[in-house]
């Protein structure tokens, strides 16, 4: 049977009378808490590098010459000290064999008239124009020498060749490539860094870099050294680190993601969640204990760098103070609080 409209009013009224005020109204709202600590951090950075052989040259001529050898085949390892291509030299050994033969007898007359000298039947002036004679030989000779050798190209240091673009009988000028050699036991990663974390770079710090060009491949190496200018134009500055090459899977021209880690430190750190962001500050809400009760005060804080759920505190707070991280919406700074929960 439907109630009385009187009655019903009645009715309502007496339930709101017997339920607790706190229903409607709650002084102290309540809140979670988390404390500052202490963590190790480092600043972790990310940048797109080159790779660069460890030594590389562009194998050329000196001379104008026509090619008689070649000592090697399309990426071919070779050793420091092994002749790689050979020119026409037949004239120039004619020339160095003079050289030699001209170079022994001058020495022979040097050591005739010097013993003539010791027993004063030669003047001095004589001696001095057969020292002469034998010094501009030996000087011919070591011209003759040098521009033999330069007839020959030999590998500077141990490495693996490129393609091959000449053929025996090829007439090569200055300049013209011959192939490339590049020494690949290790490898140099050359990238850039905004000029903003200059200070935490330094020669040693580890890096991680992996290519897509070899399947995500992972290699671990260090920064090695770091350029002594920044780029006015895009404000970073080079860092060049090393990578080892054992298995000969770098090459030179990969491009490869990497990450940097610096500036280890320890720092305080709170939940990203207590942050309360106000224009270009940053505020959080620390628990003040007062008259036997919980009071919260709002105060500004420096952020540094931002972790996955935590944020780096560089000022505003100390170790072990606590924050509100949750009920945040329902606080003001100088009211009391109750705390349900410490994260």
């Amino acid at each position: 049977m439907p109630l009385h409209p009187l009655r019903a009013v009645t009715f309502c009224i007496l339930v709101l009378l017997m339920c607790p005020l706190r229903l409607f109204a709650q002084s102290e709202p309540d809140v979670i808490v988390q404390r500052a600590t202490l963590q190790s951090l480092q600043t972790r950075l990310e940048a797109l590098g080159t790779v660069i052989a460890n030594e590389s040259i562009r194998l050329t001529s000196n001379v104008t010459k026509t090619v008689t050898r070649i000592n090697f085949e399309d990426g071919q390892r070779v050793n420091k000290g092994d002749v790689l291509v050979e020119m026409t030299s037949s004239e120039e050994q004619a020339l160095l064999d003079e050289a030699r033969f001209t170079h022994e007898e001058a020495r022979k007359q040097l050591e005739r008239v010097r013993s003539l000298v010791d027993r004063n039947a030669a003047s001095r002036s004589l001696l001095d124009q057969r020292q002469r004679e034998y010094e501009a030989a030996g000087a011919r000779y070591l011209a003759l020498e040098s521009r033999l050798k330069d007839l020959r190209l030999v590998a500077p240091f141990s490495g693996v060749v490129g393609l091959r673009n000449i053929s025996v009988g090829a007439l090569v000028s200055p300049g013209d490539l011959i192939t490339t050699l590049n020494d690949d036991s290790r490898m140099k990663l050359d990238f850039t860094v905004p000029s903003i974390y200059l200070r935490s770079l330094q020669v040693g710090l580890p890096i991680k870099a992996r290519s897509r060009d070899l399947g995500d491949l992972l290699v671990e190496g260090e920064v090695f050294s770091i350029d002594n200018r920044i780029d006015s134009v895009t404000r970073a500055i080079t860092v060049r680190a090393i990578l080892p090459n054992e298995q000969q899977e770098l090459k030179q021209g990969m491009l490869m993601s990497l990450e940097l880690f610096a500036d280890q430190r320890e720092s305080l750190v709170i939940s990203e969640s207590a942050l309360v962001p106000l224009g270009n500050q940053n505020f959080v809400f620390v628990i003040r204990p007062e008259e036997g009760k919980t009071k919260v005060e709002r105060i500004p804080v420096t952020i540094g760098q931002r972790l996955q759920g935590v944020v780096e505190i560089l000022a505003g707070l100390e170790a072990n103070d606590a924050v509100v991280t949750h009920g945040l919406q329902k606080i003001r700074s100088g009211q009391f609080v109750n705390i349900i929960a410490e994260q």
